[in-house]
């Protein structure tokens, strides 16, 4: 065959091409520069998700800001910002020109009162909304101070996504909500504060904000002292002299106000509501609510708030050293609401500023005392702590009781630390294959196989379930509707031949030991026994009790849904049908609020049964926990007595047993589609019962079935060719568990590689005998040194090349350049695009 001579300048590319003239071609690529250039960075597809979930959450704070407008100015002008009413409203105390303190509905400073008095010109039906759109300027101001304040260094992802967020914790928090409410002023010294104490602020502006600051709220002069302590002295005399201009200058403009709050009243201890009220977080409040009176309470006050304001003063002049300038801010703010006389829902948004300290190590705990704080300030107390006089008592103190932590107990880190920019990760298991191609949907969901943080997990369970509760009792429960359902149940049932309630109540309730039996069994177990689970399995299986946990919640949450949807009043609340209520004595129907059980929750929640759905949860654990058949027979017992149970004490439907077993499974379901196989599923074809168990500190213990990342790493026959699957325990780490070796021998077979050479082609001439590896090779192309690593072959195996009695020596690699075997070759079709390691 003639040579073929290719035209000067032109060059043959791969697959027969022909490229253009060298001149040609960097003339073009000179053009495509310059016109990328011109036409500005290309737009990449994780910029345009970064901008779609930044204009997401940017929208979901102007429905919070909206929403909380809504609430204020919908309500009627007399019931509107009420304590701004009383000051600047049309009889308020600072347009009457009457004494300041004489009612008491005033509590704010004589300097604030002489701020406060030209905006009575405003104080008509406009005021409510000038002052409610001014206040969420205030709060907009407010977050993008804050996030200024961030301790950095920080990425410019975390600089976007820092203002709204931190604007829509604003929002929702309680003192932020108090000020819309009533129209208070607690947001204006806050701000204050932080821009005073911004990084490129003078002493002199410092300290001209700060004593301005101190002038409406005096508990903010303790700043004074952390400017004292952490060397700027200047902007600690100028905010002190500050705060006694102000407060001279409302001396001389009022003088009997001025004496009547700060001697008559001890700087305002004496004003607005009683201090022992629970809207009064103060170390003074609480010891009022304990009982304590008169000097020993006084005295008690005093040396607590010595004590307190030493210690947190102290630790936030470390922080403010460390370059932790908002932490410090926070923490003097805590000391602040601790120690003042009276300190109010609207100024203890301070609280929710400490929640920027970093605590603890490793990543997993990072999240613990952030959310803690969040939760704190932005729900109910009875959402925090069960309503109970043991623990009431920390739900009802709880601001306090967060503000003294934080100022003097929490262990925050110094950014000296390296864990305090990057904490010890998690450790996270390879999620085996599943058989359906989209499944997890969640690609994203990891499943780590540490154990969580028991604090964390105890607050999400509590929270969890009040606002289950609170959904619940919010349903609807129209007598007329739930009674209409119930006879549809039960014509249902008379029609498949299941009606069997009736029958099987009164014999429950004719036989006394079976109706006690019966009525302990539905008051006890309903919560014992999974609550029992789930302690043991966060001890013994943290994997298993992520999976279990998650899948109880999705099916709770779905039951919530049929809550709404179909309410339904369980068989001992039809009348006329002589059931027996058994576990709760005889009910009123004549009253639409029958009974004292209204006032607990939704009567007309029965459809679907969680008794019967959280057991058979149960049982579904049960079963794949325990290890011998009595135990499985146990647990598939609970949801078939709990059945009997249910229906006996007149409580719920068989139909409604039925919608509990569907809720579960559908639970399970939908947690599977969502994130995948649990990390303790063994994969197809696995033969090793490998795997790890995480212990408390993210350690691997090799006694539980959690393959971490498995690699399935493929042998071949070396005469027949056949592909035999050997999967390793821990296919991304050099010697895992899964991996012998010799003497002097590594492995190096590591995430991403592809199974070339030995371990995807059979033998081939030119290759050394099976057994014998170059030196400084090891099976899979990667560079190691010694005798390759040799795998025990699969249970039952046979075949040339295998022997009964221990492991056989891997072929050797093919030499470098080798692309491995073809199309035609016989492992070719079989292996093609096999690879060794990637995550399921």
């Amino acid at each position: 065959m003639a040579a073929v001579r290719w035209p000067q300048g032109f060059l043959r590319l791969p697959g027969g091409r022909i490229s253009g003239p060298a001149p040609a071609r960097a003339e073009g690529e000179r053009r495509g520069v310059a016109n990328a250039q011109r036409r500005g960075p290309v737009w990449q597809p994780a910029e345009s998700r970064t901008v779609i979930t930044l204009g997401a959450l940017w929208l979901l704070v102007a429905l919070l800001a909206v929403r909380q407008a809504a609430a204020v100015l919908r309500l009627p002008p007399e019931e509107r910002l009420t304590d701004l009413a009383t000051w600047i409203g049309e009889n308020g105390v600072l347009r009457a020109g009457d004494p300041l303190y004489d009612t008491g509905s005033f509590t704010g400073t004589p300097f604030a009162g002489l701020v406060f008095t030209p905006l009575t010109r405003a104080a008509e039906q406009s005021l409510g909304v000038v002052w409610t759109f001014g206040t969420l300027l205030l709060v907009a101001a407010l977050g993008m101070v804050t996030a200024r304040m961030l301790p950095g260094p920080s990425s410019r992802r975390a600089a976007l996504f820092a203002v709204p967020a931190v604007i829509g914790l604003l929002v929702l928090s309680v003192p932020v909500r108090n000020t819309f409410a009533l129209g208070q002023t607690g947001i204006v010294p806050v701000l204050l504060v932080l821009v005073a104490f911004l990084p490129r602020c003078s002493a002199r502006t410092t300290g001209l904000l700060t004593g301005a600051a101190a002038a409406l709220q005096p508990t903010v002069l303790l700043f004074a002292p952390l400017l004292w302590l952490t060397g700027r002295r200047r902007a600690a005399a100028v905010a002190a002299g500050t705060f006694a201009g102000c407060s001279a200058l409302a001396w001389a403009a009022a003088p009997d106000d001025s004496w009547a709050y700060w001697l008559h009243h001890v700087a305002g201890a004496g004003l607005g509501a009683p201090a022992d009220d629970l809207a009064n977080q103060s170390l003074h409040g609480v010891l009022l609510r304990l009982g304590l009176q008169g000097p020993v309470e006084v005295v008690l006050f005093l040396a607590l708030a010595a004590a307190v304001a030493v210690l947190g003063l102290r630790r936030a002049a470390r922080y403010a050293a460390d370059g932790q300038w908002l932490l410090a801010v926070a923490l003097t703010g805590c000391v602040a609401v601790a120690v003042s006389p009276t300190a109010w829902q609207h100024q203890q948004l301070w609280i929710l500023l400490a929640a920027v300290g970093r605590v603890g190590r490793r990543g997993a705990d990072r999240l613990v005392w952030p959310v803690l704080v969040i939760l704190v300030m932005t729900m109910h107390r009875d959402a925090l702590m069960p309503n109970l006089q043991v623990v009431g008592f920390l739900g009802d103190n709880a601001p306090l009781f967060a503000a003294l932590a934080a100022a003097c107990a929490v262990p925050f880190l110094t950014r000296d630390v390296p864990e305090w920019r990057r904490p010890v990760p998690t450790s996270y298991a390879t999620v085996p294959a599943s058989r359906l191609r989209h499944v997890p949907l969640l690609r994203f969901w990891k499943q780590p196989l540490s154990r969580p943080n028991l604090v964390l997990e105890l607050l999400l369970i509590r929270v969890g379930y009040w606002v289950y509760s609170y959904i619940r009792s919010q349903a609807p429960d129209g007598r007329a509707l739930a009674e209409g359902h119930g006879w549809q149940i039960l014509d249902i049932e008379a029609a498949l031949r299941i009606d069997i309630e009736h029958w099987f109540n009164q014999v429950v309730a004719r036989t006394g030991w079976l109706e006690a039996g019966m009525n302990f069994y539905y008051t006890t177990f309903h919560f014992l026994v999974p609550l029992s689970l789930l302690g043991w399995m966060y001890l013994r299986r943290p994997v298993m009790y992520r999976w279990a946990r998650t899948s109880l919640a999705v099916a709770t949450l779905l039951a919530l849904i049929g809550f709404w949807a179909y309410p339904l009043a369980p068989p001992r609340l039809m009348p006329g049908l002589g059931f027996i209520d058994t576990a709760h004595g005889p009910q009123d129907l004549s009253n639409p609020d029958f009974g004292a059980l209204t006032g607990i929750s939704n009567q007309y929640a029965a459809m679907p049964s969680l008794h019967v759905g959280w057991s058979l949860w149960c049982a579904v654990v049960v079963w794949r926990l325990a290890p011998a058949w009595w135990g499985k027979l146990l647990g598939v017992l609970y949801p078939v007595l709990t059945t009997a149970v249910i229906v006996g004490t007149a409580n719920h439907y068989l139909l409604d047993a039925a919608g509990g077993a569907v809720v579960v499974a559908a639970g399970f379901g939908l947690r599977h589609v969502l994130a995948g196989r649990t990390a303790e599923d063994r994969a197809p074809g696995d033969h090793r019962a490998a795997g790890e168990r995480a212990a408390g500190d993210g350690t691997p213990d090799r006694t539980a079935k959690t393959p971490v990342a498995e690699a399935p790493a493929v042998e071949v026959s070396a005469v027949q060719g056949r592909a035999v699957e050997d999967r390793t325990a821990e296919g991304g780490a050099a010697g895992g568990p899964g991996t012998e070796h010799r003497p002097g021998g590594t492995s190096s077979a590591g995430r991403g590689t592809t199974a070339a050479s030995p371990l995807t082609a059979g033998p081939r001439a030119g290759t050394p005998p099976a057994g014998r590896t170059p030196a400084g090779r090891t099976p899979g192309g990667t560079a190691g040194a010694g005798t390759a690593p040799v795998r025990k072959p699969a249970p039952g195996a046979s075949g040339p090349g295998r022997s009964p009695d221990g492991p056989v020596p891997l072929p050797a690699p093919r030499p470098e350049g080798d692309a491995g075997p073809g199309p035609g070759s016989p492992a070719g079709p079989a292996l093609a695009g096999s690879s060794t390691g990637q995550d399921d």
